[in-house]
């Protein structure tokens, strides 16, 4: 479909000031502003008529958000509940009926219901498709078993995307479905993980007789992997390709660098550039491929940005370390904190370099990535599987 680009701005800028005429954000609550902002459209512009969005390529959503900022007007929380924005939406967009589209896209863009992402499994982590956790139809419910772990947020979200297994006769990767499911379900039982910053952002969790109604089923029965492998690329782009210049980690360093003339020398000078230059191109890549999600749905690529985010993210965080000499040796408190939100960057160096090691893990490991982009970009020949095509139930585990 054709798109008139300058006819299309127009009416989003219209569309924009209308929607700050009718709802002044600096009177009404910002649940209230968000919802009024779905209605028009202007949530995710990509989206369909009625969900958020208008049908436009995704492009344009940089427009709508500069004009909104610049009016005062707050956005979504996407801090506190990243893995709905950046995950579960677009894939509640992609495979959601109606029904579903209606009953969960606005109140998740308004932050009213946040999400965690039950996927990972402690014998099924890079493995993804080995997932254990069963699903069992009883009726118009599914009864869940299982655990689950490294599920960041799940002490504050109310529902969950979820992947399991609900064939165990079919290969691992034909036997899975995919659910929201109710967090404040009595079977639901969360319990902190500590990890080396010192925070419990990350959980395990326990499903004991979790009961999933089939109306929360996304996509057919069976077609899990196909669903959950539109949720990872999401996830893959939105991890490794969303700050802006001279933001992020490389932010941290370079503000350092200008304000702390005192830690300078030739050498680190070198290494610093080397390491802006690297982030720009990352951001100026990152850039040319959400411009090429016209449809809103990444492939593959996305691997590589967040790949590369991992690494840059690591390296910058050690500069920044090596920067600060014996103060950036300091840590200001390593108490057991379980946060509202992912930070990647906040406190001190200290934190971010200790924080910088998940990134390599988090959403897909670097090995893994490197698999999908060989295979699935570069179409090299795919590593020899000798359990493709075997029943989940034969496997041995």
């Amino acid at each position: 479909m054709a798109f008139d680009e300058e006819a299309v701005s127009r009416d989003l800028t219209e569309k924009v000031n209308t929607l700050l005429a009718e709802n002044d954000p600096n009177r009404l609550s910002v649940s209230d502003f968000l919802g009024a902002r779905f209605d028009a459209g202007l949530a995710w512009v990509h989206f369909p008529e009625g969900h958020g969005g208008l049908g436009v390529p995704q492009s344009f959503q940089r427009q709508v958000n500069a004009q909104l900022e610049a009016a005062g007007a707050p956005g979504p929380a996407t801090g506190k509940n990243g893995i709905g924005l950046g995950m579960a939406a677009p894939t509640i967009a992609a495979f959601g009926t109606e029904e579903q589209k209606q009953k969960f896209l606005r109140p998740l863009w308004t932050a009213e219901t946040v999400y965690c992402q039950l996927f990972s499994e402690p014998g099924a982590g890079s493995d993804l498709a080995a997932v254990a956790t069963r699903a069992v139809r009883d009726g118009d419910d599914w009864i869940v078993n299982g655990q689950k772990v490294w599920t960041s947020g799940a002490q504050n979200a109310q529902l969950a995307i979820l992947v399991a297994r609900t064939d165990p006769s079919r290969s691992k990767h034909a036997g899975l479905s995919y659910f929201i499911c109710d967090m404040t379900d009595p079977g639901v039982d969360v319990r902190p993980l500590r990890q080396i910053t010192g925070e419990a952002e990350f959980n395990e969790v326990f499903l004991t007789d979790v009961r999933i109604p089939d109306a929360n089923r996304l996509g057919a029965e069976g077609q899990g992997w196909k669903v959950a492998t539109t949720t990872l690329n999401n996830e893959r782009v939105a991890i490794g390709s969303g700050a802006p210049r001279e933001g992020g980690m490389i932010g941290k360093v370079a503000q350092a660098w200008r304000d702390e003339p005192e830690l300078r020398n030739p050498a680190m000078h070198d290494e610093l550039m080397r390491l802006w230059t690297e982030s720009e191109v990352a951001r100026l890549t990152g850039e040319r491929l959400r411009q090429q999600l016209a449809a809103g749905q990444p492939g593959p690529e996305g691997s590589g940005m967040k790949l590369a985010f991992a690494g840059l993210a690591q390296q910058i965080s050690g500069f920044d370390l090596e920067l600060h000499g014996e103060d950036g040796l300091r840590y200001d408190d390593w108490t057991l904190r379980r946060p509202d939100s992912v930070d990647f960057t906040g406190r001190e160096p200290g934190y971010r370099y200790l924080r910088a090691k998940g990134n390599s893990i988090e959403g897909g490991t670097s090995e893994i990535l490197r698999n999908v982009i060989a295979e699935r970009v570069l179409g090299l020949p795919p590593e020899h599987r000798v359990d493709k095509d075997i029943a989940w139930k034969d496997l041995p585990r």
